[in-house]
């Protein structure tokens, strides 16, 4: 089943589109995907022609596979790729030394492909400061740092150079994932600094469980955050909800402790508004990487959140 048939199967409600339309930035280059260009090139182009394509991101690749995506692109159908009227946005993996190739990348597509965001790394407060001596103001720039330890200083330094955060929430092992207790201080910790932030890796279901690590038969399995999960935790969290709740909002698996209407979204006791939502996605909810767009668009809409 591909995004449009799950689309023509939701039944949503206004206060779940709040939240999630434009949340998943498509990373069909990534693992566990880790699609060839042409293929995710063209995925990115069915999804947004998909019954779903509110949902739909950035498509998210790295600076030095620049060249190759312009290449892919220039080899799609006439009428199927990006045009002036509807750029393309794009987020791209780069790091300081980058800045030249990213400004030159800027200069020769025009419109027709624009880097608004740029997803960088950073673990000391000196390395965020050169990557805002490099790249400025001129980009959204999401600067991914540890979370093992407290971030609030480097959540601060990043808010000081007017750049917004980013969490890794999982990867191919187990021990790629975070405890939920230091999901819940990354984002309290952008909240008190006003830092808006994203997250990638490891949320391409809706709720926390167990599911295999990979797409390879037989693979390992791992207990996975639900981009549900995290993301209506910022938003209450955004609107006031006490923190203490929310670790065991971050590690709920029932889908029936979930509910949603125009007006709300629930969790247990707790509700958070369409207007509430609406301000965290305005000022502090950016968005979740994903390899996959299928898998959470088909997966979100067997919940019922009508």
């Amino acid at each position: 089943m591909d995004d449009r048939d799950a689309g023509r199967r939701m039944t949503e409600a206004r206060a779940i589109s709040a939240l999630l339309d434009g949340l998943v930035d498509y990373a069909g280059l990534f693992p566990p995907a880790a699609l060839a260009m042409p293929d995710a090139v063209a995925a990115y182009v069915r999804h947004g022609a998909g019954e779903a394509r509110a949902k739909l991101g950035r498509f998210v690749l790295p600076v030095a596979r620049l060249d190759e995506f312009v290449a892919a692109i220039d080899a799609l159908p006439p009428g199927t790729g990006p045009g002036s009227n509807a750029p393309w946005r794009i987020s791209v993996l780069a790091g300081a030394t980058d800045a030249p190739t990213l400004q030159a990348f800027d200069a020769a597509q025009g419109s027709r492909l624009v880097i608004d965001t740029v997803e960088a790394k950073a673990d000391s407060i000196a390395a965020v400061d050169a990557l805002g001596r490099a790249l400025g103001r001129r980009y959204f720039v999401y600067v991914e740092i540890p979370v093992r330890d407290d971030p609030a200083r480097l959540v601060a330094a990043i808010g000081a150079a007017e750049f917004r955060a980013k969490i890794r929430t999982g990867g191919v092992v187990a021990e790629a994932f975070p405890a939920a207790s230091e999901v819940l201080r990354f984002i309290a910790a952008c909240a008190d600094a006003r830092v808006p932030f994203k997250a990638t890796a490891g949320l391409h279901h809706p709720l926390r469980g167990e599911y295999p690590l990979t797409y390879e038969p037989g693979v390992a399995r791992g207990t996975m955050f639900g981009f549900l999960n995290v993301f209506l935790a910022a938003a209450l969290l955004h609107a006031g909800a006490s923190r203490e709740r929310l670790v065991d909002l971050l590690e709920e698996r029932d889908p029936q402790a979930f509910s949603a209407d125009d007006d709300t979204i629930r969790w247990r006791d707790l509700t958070v508004t369409t207007a509430q939502v609406a301000a965290a996605r305005a000022t502090f909810v950016g968005s979740f990487g994903s390899c996959s767009f299928d898998e959470p668009v088909r997966e979100l809409s067997t919940l019922h959140l009508a």
